[in-house]
């Protein structure tokens, strides 16, 4: 392909949207954006500070003082917060009971989309999250919108975090996710919602493999 191509990724979480984000960037070498990380960096600067959501000029003078960046290391991708190393951090129970709070803000979004829409304008890139193909990319090459049961993906993440975390239940797990997908199907900020021209990839029973096919079906269809 000539031109760059965008592919807006969006769903629930613990879909499986980063890795099928990631699988489909390292298959065509775009450049794989995570928009989750970025929130959930934001979030863990939040928790560290102790910044009040509820309070516009800590949040604003916060925001001042975040630097993100994505750097690759053994074909997997890294985010550091201010220079650190945050990539297993974001992914704690303490984070998770957080992002949704905080990227439901305004000026967070505001801030977020900024960076985000600057990683597009030079490069072709897959970005997932959950108003890719709405508020950040409306006019991406290719939008797909993932499902799947929620407890399909409770098991899913539980047995992501669990080895690191033991202490986590499942239980734990299913009711933050219910929680989360009320809090970004229900915000008045870029609420999670599925773009009227995306496509939905349901994957409660595919495996990643198989729905690395379903995209990639979906991308070589833009060059027909």
């Amino acid at each position: 392909m000539s031109k760059n191509i965008v592919v807006a990724i969006d769903g629930y979480s613990s879909c499986g949207k980063s890795t099928l984000a990631k699988a489909l960037a390292k298959k065509l070498h775009y450049i794989y954006v995570d928009s989750g990380a970025m929130y959930r960096a934001v979030a863990l600067y939040f928790l560290r500070n102790n910044i009040d959501t509820k309070n516009s000029e800590q949040i604003e003078e916060a925001l001042k003082n975040i630097h993100l960046n994505f750097h690759s290391r053994d074909y997997e991708t890294h985010i550091t917060l201010n220079d650190e190393e945050v990539s297993e951090e974001i992914r704690q129970m303490p984070v998770s009971e957080k992002v949704s709070e905080v990227s439901a803000l305004k000026a967070v979004r505001r801030e977020m989309v900024k960076q985000q829409q600057r990683m597009g304008k030079s490069k072709s890139i897959v970005m997932d999250g959950r108003d890719i193909g709405t508020a950040v990319f409306p006019n991406a090459d290719l939008k797909i919108f993932m499902t799947a049961d929620p407890a399909v993906r409770a098991k899913r993440r539980y047995d992501e975090i669990h080895p690191k975390n033991p202490d986590v239940t499942l239980a734990e797990i299913y009711e933050n996710i219910a929680h989360r997908d009320y809090q970004d199907t229900t915000r008045a900020e870029s609420p999670l919602v599925r773009a009227h021209d995306a496509i939905i990839l349901d994957n409660t029973d595919l495996t990643p493999e198989q729905q690395l096919k379903f995209a990639l079906d979906r991308v070589e269809g833009l060059n027909r």
